[in-house]
């Protein structure tokens, strides 16, 4: 049975941290996924993991943490307990405009690869809808930075890449090597949840999710993570959609 993570980002606007622990430990996830504001008391934050019996295997750190103060990166994921660090997003003015700054920036995660690897750990890019869109010359910024960034893992946002206009069973099959985690969420059928950013409980979409873990079963994904960007219940989102994989 595949151990669930929770995405503590889904929780941001339920506080406190303590009883969203407790709540989805109780839900049956084994693990949660941080994110940075879980990081500014680094062990207040390990102390109620381990209260609520759960682990910490991964986290998202943002591209200038990672650049300018691996010292803390590392600090904050020794504490946790984390195995696997991934950087989530570039600020829209940030993104490169074509392909040159595309290959440019994924030599920067390259780069940041060969320094936390060192220290044992997995580093990673992961996705959203924007890497899916071509470029001027049919490119897309996904394939740039996987083939630029050979030693980098993926942790596959799967409803992004629906969003994203691409199909996520053949990036599965093209990239499916590279995928060490993957984010669990479903997309509500379309001019539903429209207080929800259009996102919906896991299972109670429109994503195929007994198909797509049937595809992610020939991949290095061992990290799987519930999330919900926007939901208006966090007990709703994180009961659901648990209950869910019952059926997968």
């Amino acid at each position: 049975m595949t151990a669930f993570s929770f995405q503590l980002y889904s929780a941001r606007e339920f506080p406190p941290l303590e009883g969203t622990l407790k709540k989805v430990a109780d839900a049956g996830y084994a693990q949660v996924e941080g994110y940075g504001p879980v990081y500014e008391d680094a062990a207040a934050t390990r102390a109620a993991i381990d209260a609520a019996g759960l682990t910490m295997p991964s986290g998202h750190f943002s591209l200038d943490l990672l650049e300018n103060n691996e010292e803390k990166v590392l600090d904050i994921a020794k504490t946790l307990g984390m195995k696997a660090i991934y950087c989530p997003y570039i600020m829209p003015a940030d993104r490169p405009s074509d392909s040159a700054g595309w290959e440019a920036f994924a030599k920067r995660l390259e780069a940041l690869h060969a320094r936390y690897s060192a220290h044992g750990y997995d580093f990673g890019w992961h996705n959203h809808d924007f890497e899916f869109v071509a470029l001027a010359d049919g490119k897309l910024p996904m394939e740039i930075i996987l083939e630029t960034a050979p030693s980098i893992s993926w942790e596959a946002d799967i409803a992004w890449v629906v969003r994203g206009g691409a199909d996520p069973i053949a990036w599965i099959k093209r990239y499916g090597s590279r995928i060490t985690a993957v984010h669990v969420k479903d997309i509500a059928p379309s001019g539903e949840n429209t207080d929800e950013d259009g996102w919906a409980d896991v299972g109670h979409g429109t994503m195929d999710w007994k198909g797509i873990m049937d595809a992610l079963k020939g991949t290095k994904a061992s990290i799987f993570v519930m999330e919900h960007d926007k939901p208006n219940d966090c007990d709703r989102f994180a009961a659901r959609s648990i209950s869910a994989t019952k059926a997968w």
